[in-house]
C-alpha cells in the first residue's frame, strides 16, 4: 500500500528530469568528489499539484515545491505566473519547500504556468536552481501550443533582460494599458523568452519593460516594444523541445543556439505632456533644465536683470535638456529668475506658448563649493579653478576624419584662432609651416574640430600649438598653452574594412563599434551609393552598426504605439549569420552591403 502511494510520482520525477537537466548541461544529481565546498544546485522531489495537472481548484489554491535540501527565496519577481495577476504571487518557505499561494481565485477553465527561473538558491552556498516551469489547468484541458522570441534595444540591439512579453486575445489598442493579458512570460539574460501552453488563437503581443510589476504598461515611465501583425502560434509544446529548456546563462553556446519566432525592439516613447520636470543652478554662472518631452520649442528667454545677449544656451541633440550660461563678469545673485516662454500642454493636453518665471537658486551643496573655495589663499587654489579648463584629443587612428578636437568646459566668449600654430615635421626632419580649418560642432558650441589644410601623409609628424591666453570663457579665465602631436599609424600589421555600399535611398549612420558594442570608434553620414573606409585596425573583434535615419536627425527616432509606428530600424553587418566580425593583422577585407535588401 505504501508503494503504491508513491506511484503517481513516477512520471513527474520522470518530466522533471528532462525538464531540469537539458542535452549538453552537466548531470547536476551527482554531487562532485574531492572538495568540501557544496556546488550542486537544489534539485525538486516532489510537486503538488502534479505537472499537467487539471480541474485544479481555483479557491485557496496552494502550490508546493519541495526539495531535497534547504532552500531560500532569492528574488520574489522570479516566481512568474502567466496569466498573471493583479498582485503577484506570495512564496513562503515551510522546510524544504516552498509554497506559493494567490491573494484572489484563479480564473476558471485556464491554463496557468508557475516559474521559478532565477527564485531559488541552496540555503548553504547560494547555488542557484536552475529553474522550472509548473503547467496546471483549472479546467479540464491543458493548452498546448507555445512561442519564442527575442527582445532587444531599439538603438544597440543588446538583449534586454527582465522584460515581460506579453498576449492578448483583445485587439484593441487600449488592452496593453487597460488589462492584464491573457499569457505572459519574463526574458532572460539573453533577451529570449517563451511563452508555452497557450491557445490555438490570434494574440497581440506586446513587450514591456515593467517598472512598477503591475503587469500593465505604463507609457510615462516604462519601455514597449509591439509586434506589426497578429501572432498565431503554430509550435505544439512538447517536453524535448531545445527553446523551452532550462540552461546556465552562462552558457553562451547553449544560449545562442535557441531559435526565435519574433523579434521585439524595446522603445520609450515621448512623453504626452511637456513641462519642465527639473532645474538646477551647477555654478554661479551656469544652470540647465530637464524638459519632460524632447522637442522642446522655447519662444524667448531672458535673465531678469541682464541683457538678452548675455545669457548663452544650447540644447542636446533631443531637445530635452538646456545648458545655460552667464556671459556676466558682475557678481551674481543667490537666486536668478529666468523668464522663459515655451510650448507647455495645458490642463486640456493641448500645447501652448506659456511664460513661466524660473527661480534658479544656488543649493547647499553649490553653496558649501563657493564657500570654500573664498577660504582657499590664492596660493593654494586649484590651477584648473584659475583658467579656462579644455581638453584636447588627438588620436592618430581617427585623425584624417576627426582631426584635432578641442571641448572648453564653459563656453569661449573670445577666441583668436588665427593664432594657431600648425606645422610639420617630414621623415628628414624638414619642419614645414600649414594653415588649418577650424569647426564648431553643431551640437556642443564648446567642441572644435581643427583639420589641417594639407594631405596628410605617413612618416610625417604634425603639431598643433596653441598659445597661451587666446581664449576666454564666460568665468572670465583665459586658457593655458599646450602642444598636440600626431603622427599617422604605419604599423603594417594595422588592418582596414572597406563597405561598398549600394541602394542607398536614405540617409544612413554607419558605426565602427568596440567587441562590446558599447563605443563608437568611427561614425559616418551615407545619402548615396559610396565606400567607407575604416582604417587603421587593431587585431581583434567589431561591429558595424548602421541605422537607417528616415528624417535624417542624426538620432534613432522612437516609436508610437497608438500610432503603429515602429522606432528607426537599426542593423547590424553579420557574416555567416554573425554580427562580430574578426579582424586579421594584416588584413584589407571589402564587403559589398545592398543596403535596401539589409532594410526589406
Amino acid at each position: 500500500m505504501r508503494l503504491r502511494k508513491f506511484l503517481p510520482l513516477i512520471p513527474a520525477a520522470l518530466i522533471l528530469g528532462s525538464l531540469m537537466f537539458p542535452s549538453g548541461c552537466a548531470n547536476t544529481t551527482t554531487p562532485p568528489s574531492g572538495g568540501p565546498k557544496d556546488t550542486i544546485p537544489p534539485v525538486i522531489t516532489k510537486i503538488s499539484p502534479l505537472p499537467g495537472a487539471t480541474n485544479v481548484n481555483v479557491h485557496n489554491t496552494k502550490i508546493r515545491f519541495t526539495f531535497n535540501e534547504y532552500v531560500k527565496i532569492k528574488d520574489a519577481n522570479g516566481i512568474f505566473l502567466s496569466p498573471p495577476m493583479e498582485k503577484r504571487p506570495k512564496a513562503v518557505i515551510r522546510g524544504k519547500s516552498v509554497e506559493v499561494t494567490f491573494e484572489s481565485d484563479l480564473d476558471t477553465n485556464t491554463t496557468y504556468t508557475l516559474d521559478l527561473t532565477g527564485a531559488i538558491v541552496d540555503n548553504n552556498e547560494g547555488n542557484p536552481f536552475p529553474g522550472y516551469t509548473l503547467v496546471f489547468s483549472t479546467g479540464s484541458r491543458i493548452d498546448s501550443l507555445c512561442m519564442t522570441g527575442l527582445v532587444q534595444d531599439c538603438n544597440s540591439l543588446m538583449p534586454m533582460k527582465g522584460v515581460t512579453v506579453m498576449l492578448y486575445k483583445d485587439h484593441a489598442d487600449s488592452a496593453v494599458f487597460l488589462r492584464r493579458p491573457v499569457a505572459a512570460a519574463r526574458t532572460d539574460d539573453w533577451g529570449f523568452f517563451s511563452i508555452r501552453n497557450i491557445q490555438d488563437t490570434l494574440y497581440r503581443v506586446y513587450a514591456v519593460k515593467d517598472e512598477n510589476n503591475n503587469n500593465l504598461y505604463d507609457p510615462e515611465t516604462e519601455r514597449v516594444a509591439f509586434l506589426d501583425s497578429l501572432f498565431r502560434p503554430n509550435i505544439m509544446y512538447n517536453d524535448s523541445l531545445y527553446e523551452l529548456k532550462k540552461f546556465d546563462m552562462k552558457d553562451t553556446a547553449l544560449c545562442m543556439a535557441r531559435k526565435t519566432e519574433v523579434e521585439l525592439n524595446l522603445f520609450r516613447e515621448k512623453p504626452s505632456k511637456q513641462m519642465i520636470v527639473k532645474k538646477e543652478r551647477v555654478g554661479l554662472r551656469t544652470a540647465y533644465l530637464t524638459f519632460m518631452a524632447p522637442d522642446a520649442v522655447i519662444h524667448d528667454m531672458r535673465i531678469k536683470g541682464l541683457p538678452r545677449e548675455k545669457l548663452i544656451s544650447q540644447f542636446n541633440l533631443q531637445r530635452d535638456s538646456l545648458e545655460l550660461w552667464v556671459n556676466d563678469q558682475r557678481k551674481m545673485p543667490d537666486t536668478l529668475h529666468l523668464v522663459l516662454k515655451y510650448d507647455k500642454t495645458d490642463t486640456t493636453g493641448k500645447l501652448r506658448p506659456t511664460e513661466e518665471t524660473v527661480k534658479l537658486a544656488i543649493g547647499k551643496e553649490l553653496r558649501a563649493e563657493l564657500q570654500k573655495q573664498q577660504r582657499t589663499s590664492t596660493r593654494d587654489r586649484k590651477h584648473e579653478d584659475t583658467i579656462a579648463v579644455m581638453t584636447t584629443v588627438a588620436d592618430p587612428s581617427t585623425f584624417e576624419q576627426y582631426g584635432y578636437q578641442i571641448e572648453f568646459q564653459y563656453p569661449v566668449v573670445e577666441s583668436a584662432w588665427d593664432s594657431l600654430r600648425f606645422r610639420s615635421v617630414n621623415p628628414r626632419q624638414q619642419e614645414l609651416p600649414g594653415k588649418v580649418k577650424v569647426v564648431q560642432d553643431s551640437t556642443n558650441l564648446r567642441k572644435y574640430s581643427i583639420f589641417p589644410e594639407e594631405k596628410l601623409q605617413i612618416g610625417f609628424d604634425y603639431f598643433l600649438k596653441i598659445p597661451h591666453r587666446i581664449f576666454r570663457d564666460v568665468n572670465g579665465f583665459y586658457n593655458d598653452s599646450t602642444e598636440l602631436k600626431v603622427t599617422l599609424p604605419n604599423d603594417e600589421k594595422l588592418s582596414s574594412i572597406t563597405l561598398e555600399l549600394s541602394s542607398v535611398k536614405n540617409k544612413y549612420i554607419v558605426d565602427l563599434l568596440t567587441e562590446k558594442r558599447d563605443k563608437v570608434i568611427r561614425s559616418f553620414i551615407v545619402n548615396s551609393d559610396s565606400s567607407v573606409i575604416f582604417p587603421y585596425l587593431k587585431e581583434g573583434n567589431y561591429c558595424i552598426r548602421i541605422t537607417e535615419d528616415l528624417n535624417r536627425n542624426n538620432l534613432v527616432d522612437t516609436g508610437i504605439l497608438l500610432q503603429h509606428k515602429q522606432p528607426e530600424k537599426v542593423r547590424y553587418f553579420k557574416l555567416n549569420d554573425q554580427i562580430m566580425i574578426q579582424v586579421l593583422e594584416r588584413s584589407e577585407m571589402i564587403w559589398k552591403i545592398d543596403l535596401e535588401e539589409m532594410f526589406r
